[in-house]
């Protein structure tokens, strides 16, 4: 019986690999995943089989790997960030049941709210959400519903996929939503190509970002009431020092 390791590379860079995410790939036969991802990691493991589908091609992916662990090979599904968080893992866990010669085991990795965050300072210091803006899984009316929930709350917020070449407008929108509850000086941060060639960081606030350019990688963080700059970096304080 073949494991499939459903492994977060993080956001690009080797140095940000887990030892546990080193440790499957270099078990692994096959290296699965989104062209873009499985090329970040090739040249550490250049003599791997290598499965690849675009985007869109998740479960023929997800099928293909679970196919492969079945057949008694062991296998890494890779995904940018932490498997778990807008991964691979929830597709190849709803599909297991169809494999039952397949065993699966989830390697986490960095997600892009950690990563950006420490990039940033501290705009997660205290309780936060993680929102997707891409509304091609999810409708937007309930994208919608989430922010102004989060804002409402008073929770710092973290954006992933604020944008691409369909939405040019959703970080626009989402702005105007949060700005309903939240103040126009709110801090917030953007972050762009996490860890890769590129990167770029900017602090502003809410009422700035609403203009602001963001595309599929960028990683947007709105901060609560109590987010404040302290120099070039942001914090949400927990009130330790009070």
């Amino acid at each position: 019986m073949g494991t499939l390791y459903v492994v977060g590379l993080g956001p690009g860079d080797p140095s940000y690999l887990t030892g546990a995410a080193k440790t499957a790939l270099s078990r692994a036969e096959v290296l699965c995943g989104y062209t873009l991802y499985v090329e970040l990691i090739r040249p550490l493991f250049p003599d791997k089989e290598i499965y690849t589908t675009a985007m869109t091609g998740e479960i023929e992916r997800c099928r293909h790997a679970l196919d492969l662990a079945q057949s008694g090979r062991d296998t890494a599904m890779v995904c940018s960030g932490d498997a778990g968080v807008y991964g691979m893992a929830a597709p190849v866990v709803e599909l297991l049941p169809d494999y039952p010669g397949a065993a699966v085991e989830i390697v986490p990795g960095v997600t892009a709210a950690l990563s950006g965050a420490a990039l940033l300072g501290a705009p997660l210091g205290h309780d936060f959400c993680v929102i997707s803006l891409s509304d091609r899984l999810t409708d937007w009316s309930v994208i919608e519903r989430r922010l102004e929930c989060a804002a409402a709350g008073d929770f710092a917020i973290c954006l992933y996929n604020p944008a691409s070449n369909h939405r040019r407008d959703y970080l626009r929108c989402a702005c105007e939503i949060l700005l309903r509850e939240k103040s126009p000086d709110t801090v917030c941060g953007m972050v762009r190509s996490i860890g890769r060639a590129g990167e770029s960081v900017r602090v502003l606030t809410l009422s700035e970002m609403r203009d602001a350019d963001a595309d599929m990688f960028t990683t947007v963080f709105v901060g609560s009431s109590q987010t404040r700059r302290i120099g070039k970096h942001i914090v949400t304080p927990r009130g330790y020092r009070s």
